[in-house]
Parts: structure tokens; sequence; C-alpha cells
């Protein structure tokens, strides 16, 4: 494949869910996966069509519980088009002969291309080519291009194009056991003799879809008609060998939470009847990304660049600037399957910083989507008796905790109580983004105050919640899980929760530094507006003060603890696991199986104490343990993470790439293979098969930022940029394009030793870089070449 394509030969049912979710297109309203047009969902084709922050609540009885979940809803499916010779079966790769099949992803151009040649009989052969775009002009439409082409081969050949309202959320087996009905009152109709349209609603939220489809073939359409839960539209070719037919389908979605609208079915008929041709589609499309691609701009060379464009590709069309017009969060999966329902956790905090540098805009969207929610998060935390807010671990349309109450193992078939919603990092999270999100762009508006607003109830939530221990003459964080995920009790403890995990509370103690710090930045007017808004006064603040000094982190054998408590547990044997069951990643689903729980044993499934080296640079983390009164040296730092780097399974996706970020900064040696494991987390479905329910977003786009910011040491602080490169050997030469404080277009480029900014020429203040040892003013229309690390700069 080339560094602009990804490509599939050979058709591989086990293969195609895979397929279809690398092969997902979307512009950021809505997405479609890769599905073959000619198949229908069964065990090994998904089709699925959905809507950023389209959601709908169902109840089901789980093992003896009534239990509710909101999923991300699968829309009526726009791409059907099936073709048959008369009296036959309709040809699919499941039911015909297949000389040749080959899929293409275009990613410059958002384009998905197929190619297969069916054999017919008697030497009979049908070439179909595709090309279909999920719109990145006109957020609404997408539209798919058939070519028919017949060699040795002259006769009929039947096309049934249609929208189908018959889908369903089946496209997780561990949800089958819930219920996944979605749509009701689907209804389709013709508007015109070459346009189809089909409306319904989600059964509980009430949301409206409307969805029209106009069919352009070479030939008359033969007939146009409703059918229960769908519309049809047939038509006849006459084939002749070598010679091509045409048939384009143009489809238009629309939903009643689009803004400027009215009636979606209208919005939808109106917006299709309106659409040019395909080829005049494919023009804007293509311009549209084409600009799209200038902001984000990521030059790598080798395999490694490869797999990061397409990374890249999936991060800027599941969020691309028409996000920044919606009220959606980041979903963990995309826009690319069912897994996880389609809620947003806490992979924004993997996902804004690359997108701070690129789409400030989409940034900004996203956490208003957290802000317009403070108030259920306030209601959260007065439910627990505390004051501030307590953001949910799963969140879907309106905020509330969507984490569910059971999950099942499939290994064992046992339904689990699912203790994550104690996941309160997640406040720890949305602050960070605010906070970095304030540094990069210099919106100094939103911060002082929908960002204000929110690290500041987010920051009076953790002062609440921490607890003075007279034995430790510290403030201690109980009760809560930490990112690891396996461990969400004691052993033999009757109820869930661990105390003090390192990760939480030092977080926290972050959230309240850099609450107090935004508050002395404030203009003296709206720090009282916020006081008057909020209540909070000197006293309280006073404690903010004290909390930020003295919670406690536990340590162990000279390294810090994942949670107190956490140096008392026994050793697992993990080569005696790995030698039985080879793949240890979901080790919590082994051991349960097993009869026995992760609980009793130092064995995390991703980075847990180590995400604080992801966050935070080693002079930052430094000065957070001196402010909390620990010392951290260089050799405590590399103990700890000698010692999770031996007890970690990662059974996720993020697990890898933080590894390979925290490595590259403690020793070079074995970073390459984490910054692998996490390049391969998708592309090679690691996790066995859960890539087909849908990409990890906030895994690709960690990947990118650890090219961005990981390897360049680059922090966005006090006015000016900050760079502490430590290029690996295996990628020390790369080019990344910034957007930074209004200066578009400044590229960055590390290169053997050096490093070169180019400004573009702008009416902007001029940029300040600081190294460790030097700091240089770049002006716009000027180069900065520096040599690393004890060069002089060159400014031309």
């Amino acid at each position: 494949m080339s560094g602009w394509t990804w490509e599939y030969d050979g058709y591989l049912p086990a293969d195609e869910r895979l397929r279809e979710s690398l092969c997902t297109l979307g512009n950021g309203c809505f997405a479609t996966r890769g599905a073959l047009p000619e198949c229908t969902a069964d065990d090994v084709h998904y089709p699925g069509t959905y809507a950023a922050g389209c959601y709908n609540r169902l109840a089901s009885d789980v093992a003896g519980h009534r239990v509710e979940n909101e999923d991300m809803v699968n829309l009526p499916n726009w791409l059907p088009l099936r073709f048959r010779l008369p009296g036959g079966d309709w040809l699919t790769p499941d039911t015909a002969t297949v000389l040749d099949h080959r899929q293409v992803l275009h990613l410059a151009t958002g384009l998905l291309e197929r190619r297969t040649r069916f054999g017919l009989g008697d030497g009979g052969v049908l070439y179909v080519r595709q090309q279909r775009v999920v719109h990145m002009a006109d957020p609404h439409l997408a539209a798919l291009r058939t070519e028919f082409t017949a060699e040795g081969y002259a006769g009929e050949l039947e096309v049934e194009a249609a929208l189908d309202g018959r889908v369903t959320n089946a496209g997780v087996p561990r949800y089958r056991d819930l219920d996944g009905c979605h749509l009701t009152h689907v209804q389709g109709g013709v508007a015109a003799p070459d346009t189809l349209w089909l409306r319904c609603r989600t059964s509980t939220s009430g949301i409206r879809i409307g969805t029209a489809a106009r069919l352009v073939a070479d030939v008359r359409i033969a007939e146009a008609t409703p059918e229960p839960l769908r519309a049809v539209q047939r038509l006849l070719l006459r084939l002749a060998p070598g010679r091509t037919l045409v048939v384009d389908k143009t489809a238009a979605v629309h939903t009643s939470r689009d803004p400027a609208i009215g009636d979606p079915l209208r919005a939808a008929v109106d917006r299709v009847a309106a659409a040019p041709g395909f080829d005049a589609l494919l023009g804007s499309h293509r311009t549209a990304w084409e600009h799209l691609w200038r902001r984000a701009e990521l030059d790598v060379p080798g395999r490694a660049g490869r797999i990061l464009r397409l990374h890249l590709y999936h991060v800027l069309q599941t969020l691309s600037p028409h996000t920044a017009d919606l009220d959606v969060g980041v979903p963990a999966r995309g826009l690319h399957g069912e897994a996880y329902r389609g809620h947003v956790f806490w992979d924004e905090l993997f996902v804004l910083p690359f997108l701070n540098l690129h789409v400030p805009e989409v940034s900004r969207a996203l956490l208003r989507y957290r802000y317009r929610r403070l108030d259920q998060a306030c209601a959260a935390a007065r439910a627990l008796g505390r004051h501030g807010a307590l953001y949910p671990w799963q969140s879907g349309s309106d905020g509330r905790e969507e984490s569910q109450e059971l999950h099942l193992n499939p290994r064992s078939g046992h339904w689990l109580p699912d203790h994550s919603r104690l996941q309160w990092h997640v406040g720890s999270a949305v602050a960070y983004n605010v906070w970095q999100y304030c540094e990069a762009s210099g919106d100094t508006a939103f911060r002082d105050t929908e960002g204000a607003e929110t690290l500041l109830q987010i920051a009076r939530f953790w002062a609440d919640s921490a607890t003075w221990d007279d034995r430790l003459g510290r403030h201690r964080v109980l009760g809560v899980m930490g990112p690891d995920e396996y461990h969400d009790a004691y052993p033999d403890a009757s109820q869930p929760g661990l105390d003090d995990n390192a990760y939480t509370n030092v977080t926290a103690a972050w959230v309240l530094t850099r609450a107090l710090e935004l508050l002395r930045r404030l203009p003296e007017p709206r720090r009282r507006e916020l006081a008057g808004r909020i209540g909070f006064d000197g006293r309280e603040l006073a404690h903010w003060e004290d909390v930020s000094h003295t919670l406690h982190v536990p340590f162990h054998d000279g390294v810090i603890s994942q949670f107190e408590g956490y140096g008392d547990l026994a050793e697992l044997d993990w080569d005696g696991y790995r030698e039985r069951y080879g793949d240890i990643r979901r080790l919590d689903r082994i051991l349960e199986a097993e009869g026995d729980t992760v609980n009793r044993y130092k064995a995390s499934k991703q980075a847990d104490v180590l995400m604080l080296g992801y966050l935070f640079s080693p002079a930052e983390l430094r000065s957070l343990f001196e402010r909390l009164g620990y010392p951290l040296d260089d050799g405590i730092w590399a103990r700890t993470v000698d010692h999770y780097l031996r007890r970690t399974s990662h059974g996720s996706t993020l697990s890898g790439l933080v590894h390979g970020w925290v490595l590259a900064r403690v020793r070079r040696a074995g970073a390459w293979r984490f910054v692998q494991e996490a390049l391969r987390g998708d592309i090679a479905d690691v996790q066995g098969g859960t890539t087909g329910e849908g990409i990890h977003l906030g895994a690709m786009a960690g990947t990118l930022d650890l090219v961005q910011r990981g390897l360049t040491g680059l922090e966005t602080r006090d006015g000016a940029l900050w760079l502490d490169p430590v290029p690996l050997p295996e990628l020390s030469s790369y080019t990344v394009s910034l957007r930074y404080r209004g200066h578009w277009g400044v590229r960055l480029r590390l290169e053997r030793g050096h490093l070169e900014m180019v400004v573009p020429v702008s009416d902007r203040s001029p940029i300040e870089i600081r190294l460790p040892d030097r700091a240089v003013r770049v002006a716009p229309g000027d180069t900065c070449r520096l040599a690393l690390p004890d060069g002089v700069s060159k400014p031309s």
C-alpha cells in the first residue's frame, strides 16, 4: 500500500468486520461503516450508520435484573444496492464465485473504492467497481457510484437500491441479550420517480430521523415502491461485453438534532434533490479533504508514517470542523461501531491535546459538551453529599452516569457487577483538557467563563472529597477506582472501592493548583461573578490550598504505589499464565473464569501510575510531588516505571501508547516496542475482535500526539512553546504542522539532531520558543534552525 491508501486484497469473511471498521467513512456529523452495499447484517457483515450524539435509552432484563442502557443508534441503512441475473440469487461474495476482490481506502480524498469480479458461469464475468463518499463539504450527504461491466456475457442484470429501516443495534455479540430495537414508526415513500425517502424516530429519546436517496442510472428506473420498513427502487440493465453501465446513488441524512432545520425528512428530501451529480460531489468532497489535510500535516517516513496517516484520517473524520457546530463529546470507539454503546469516556484526554493544535474550534465544542452537562455533574456530586462537580465515567446524551451496572465475561458466561462508575478521575481529565486547550489556543474568553466554572467545580469536588487522616497527617480520597480498571476492591472486601489511588490523588492536587492559579489570573469583576454564582469564599479557597499540598500518595519498596495497600497484594505467576493462555491481555476475565479475582494481585490492565508521566513533563511532575511534600527524583521514577512494566497485561489499547511515551523519556530502550504496539492496536486487532466493533479513537489520536508532543517534548504554557526533544532512533526525522495562538500552518521539522520551525507570514506576534538551555523568538515569515541539544539558533 502507498502512503495515502489503505488496501485489502482478496475476500476473507473472518476479516470483514475489521475491514468494515477501518474503512468507515465519516464527516464529523455521521459515518457509515465500510460494509459491502449488497450485504445485510449477519455473522460476517455489519453495515451501520451513526450520527454524532444520536442516542436512545432502552431497558432490558438481564440475569434477573432490570437494567437501562443508552446506545448510539444504528440509523436506517442508506447503502443497500444489490444485483443479480434474472431469476438467480443476489450476487454477494458469500453466495457467488469471487474471482478477484479488492478494497482501497483513499485517505487523501476520503474515498472508499471496491473492485470485485464475480464468475457467472460458462466463462462469463461481472466486474463491479464502486466508489463511496460520506461528504466532507456537505455533512448531510453521502454518495455511491456503481459501475457494472460484463466480460464474456450479454444479458440483463437486475439492480435493487433501497433505504432499509429494519436495522437494530446488534453489532456487539456480548450485548445481544439486551434490547437493541431503537427505531419506531418506520415509514417509507417515493418523493419522485428517482427519489425515495424513509422516516422514523427513536423510541424513547424521540429523535426524528429522515433519510432520502436519489438514483441516477443509464436506464429508466423500472419501479420505486415503499415496502414494510424500507423503500425500494428497481431497474433492469442490459449488459454487453466490454460496456460499462453506471448507477449513482446519492443519499441525505438528517435528524431533529440538526441545527437550522424544521422537519428532518423534508430537509433530507430537499437536500438530495438539490445535490449535484456524483462527479461534482466528488470534486467538492476532495477539496474539503485537501483543506483538512493542510491543517493537520503529518509527514513521518516509513510504515509508521502510513499507519499514523490512517489514524489521523479516522480522527479527522470523527471530529471534523463540522463537529464544532454540534453538541457532542468524544465517542471512545468513534462513529465506527457499537462497542461501549457509543459512550463518551475519558478518551478526550488523549484526543484534545492533538486537536488543540490543529482544529481548536473543535476542542472548544467538545469542552462545551462537558460544560453544558456541568449541572448534571453537580447533581451527581450532591447525590454523594459533596459539593462541586462529579463527571460520569460514561456519558451519553444528557450527562447522567451511563456506566453499565453489569458486564458480561464472555470467557465464563457470567454477568458481573460493574463498579467502573467509581472512576472519579474522569473529572480531572476534563479539567486537564480545559487548561491545555486554553494554553494552546490563548482563548481567554472561554477560560474566564465556561472553562473557569468547569475547572472550579471539579476542584471543589476534590477538595470536598478529601478526608483528613490524623495518623498520616494528610488528606485522603477513599473508595475510588483508578485508570487501571482491574482493581475495583480490596481482596475479600464486601464493598467496592480503593483508597488513595496515586493517579487520582496527584491529578486532583494538580486540578486544585490550577484552579487557584486561574482565580489569581481572572479579572476581579469576573472573579466576583464566579464567587457569587458558585458561592466560594476565602475560607473555602484556603481549604483548596491546604488539600493541594497534603493529599496522600502511597509508596512501597521505594516506588509509587498504585493505591494504598497495593504493596501487600500477591505476585502473579506471569510466566505461568502466559504459558497456559498465551494472550493474557484480559487477565481479569481469565482469573474470574478460574474462580479467582485480579483484585488479589499486583497486576494492571493498563498504565495507571505511569499515566502521570504521560500527562506531565518530568519537571512538572517533580514540581507536583514537591508541592505534596514527596521527593521524586529520576531514580524513584525509573524504578516505578520498571515495577509496573513487569506487572501490566496491556488489556487496553491505551497502555502501549502510555508505556512508549514514558519510556521514551526514561530510557529509549524498549520504547519503540510499545510504540509499535500502539500503532498496531487497531490495524492488527490486537485485542482479538474488538476493532470490528469500532476503532479505539483515543489510542489513534494518542499515537499522533506521541509524535506531536511526546517526542518533541512540546508544551504550551506561559504563553510560549516549550520543546525538549527526545527523538527515538526509529523515529528521528519527521514534520508536523501546528496552529498555535492564531498562527496557522506553523511547521516543526525534526531531523537528526536539528530542529527547524517555520512561521508563516501573518500579523500575529512572534512565537516564543523555550528549550532547556535557551529561548528564542520566531517572528511571522521567519525560519528558526536549532542544533540539538547544544547548537545555536539561526534565524533567517
